[in-house]
């Protein structure tokens, strides 16, 4: 995959994220979590959501195309981002024309789905969020963090992460967060479950 591609995809789609259901669902429903649907995500208190390449709302269905203004208005709703929240986000402006590339898009959400289905096995009694902030699917247990990201500055590429709350040393921790492994060497729920399993038990050694 065509690292430019790959990051303004995820660039667009978090913004789609962010100003089209997580900021709306707030000013309304009083909520920013995100939740990783068959095929896509969508809000937790809100229909309004992303499937395959269409944004998808009760009883209404388009492909993600012109902007997060565009999208949200076609939803029934006002764009809204969620600064006043948190600080950082998408960084995507509302009337920005939206970079979507299909391939790169398949991708990304069918890492979220790999990542949400491996988190539910991890840990079967703790709801996975997807955070609209810095557009991670993620738990905490035991104060520890996992959760899979479609990537960042840091990191182009998605990877799945393990993000103790207080820092540990040891050969398994190999980012100043925790540690992290690229999606590239977990090619599967079982792959990412077991990573997450031997992140609880890195942090248990202290």
């Amino acid at each position: 995959m065509d690292e430019a591609r790959l990051t303004a995809t995820r660039r667009s789609l978090h913004g789609v994220a962010e100003l089209v259901i997580a900021g709306p669902q707030f000013r309304t429903l009083g909520s920013i979590e995100l939740r990783v649907r068959p095929g896509g995500f969508g809000g937790d208190r809100s229909s309004v959501g992303v499937d395959g390449h269409d944004l998808v709302w009760d009883g209404g269905r388009i492909p993600l195309e012109g902007t997060c203004r565009d999208l949200a208005a076609a939803a029934g709703q006002e764009v809204s981002d969620l600064a006043d929240v948190y600080a950082g986000g998408s960084g995507v402006d509302p009337d920005e024309p939206l970079a979507l590339d299909a391939e790169a898009l398949d991708q990304l959400l069918t890492w979220f789905g790999r990542g949400d289905a491996a988190l539910r096995t991890f840990a079967s009694d703790v709801e996975p969020v997807l955070w609209p902030e810095h557009f991670d699917v993620g738990v905490s247990v035991g104060e520890v963090n996992y959760g899979v990201s479609p990537g960042d500055s840091t990191h182009t590429g998605p990877y799945a992460y393990v993000g103790p709350w207080t820092r540990r040393e040891g050969e398994f921790w190999n980012a100043s967060f925790g540690a992290f492994r690229d999606a590239s060497d977990l090619p599967d729920v079982d792959a990412l479950v077991t990573f997450f399993e031997n992140g609880r038990d890195a942090s248990d050694e202290r």
